[in-house]
């Protein structure tokens, strides 16, 4: 009888060197999804950014825009905006093959956005206390939804996104969202 170490099917080694490896990979793009929310920040928008990757390699990238101005609107989003330029990049990509790394939980429009283009695994940093569409319980709607799988990986390097909203909120130059209830959560989060 072989035991449990020798037997390659009931090992558990191999599956946790493939949890550690994502979890690397998970790390890396939400820092390259942190460079993106820094870069909305300083340019005056709200702070989200945005990678989709596969494996070790970021495929699309984008931050929040017009949040702010004469063309300030809600269609602009980073997930939106970053899931045109995947899909537009890498049509031999399938999308249940990436994952979204947002520094903010997707709202609903992006996040059923996304699931419609047949994304399947989300990492987001912070949540969306006001707007955030991941605890949809896609259970009880149409067919089309309810048959979805979809993994969500909440809060990943939450403080640092959260340090990016916080300062957002706390600027009096940016009035998106100023006396929210998002607005009014972040603040009081430490």
């Amino acid at each position: 009888m072989l035991s449990r170490i020798q037997n390659p099917l009931i090992n558990p080694l191999p599956r946790k060197k493939m949890i550690d490896r994502q979890l690397t990979f998970d790390e890396q793009h939400m820092s390259e999804a942190l460079v993106e929310a820094r870069a909305a920040l300083g340019a005056g928008e709200f702070p989200v950014g945005c990678v989709i990757a596969r494996g070790d390699r970021v495929m699309a990238r984008g931050r929040r825009s017009n949040s702010r101005g004469e063309a300030a609107n809600e269609l602009d989003h980073a997930e939106i905006s970053t899931l045109r330029l995947f899909l537009s990049g890498h049509p031999e990509v399938p999308p249940d093959a990436v994952t979204v790394y947002a520094t903010m939980e997707p709202c609903l429009m992006c996040y059923t956005t996304m699931l419609l283009n047949g994304i399947r695994r989300i990492v987001y940093g912070y949540e969306d206390a006001m707007g955030g569409g991941t605890g949809l319980d896609l259970s009880g709607l149409a067919p089309l939804y309810r048959e979805m799988r979809v993994e969500i990986v909440p809060h990943l390097r939450r403080a640092e996104c959260l340090a990016l909203f916080r300062e957002f909120f706390g600027n009096a130059d940016h009035d998106y969202w100023r006396g929210s209830p998002l607005a009014e959560y972040t603040l009081r989060q430490s």
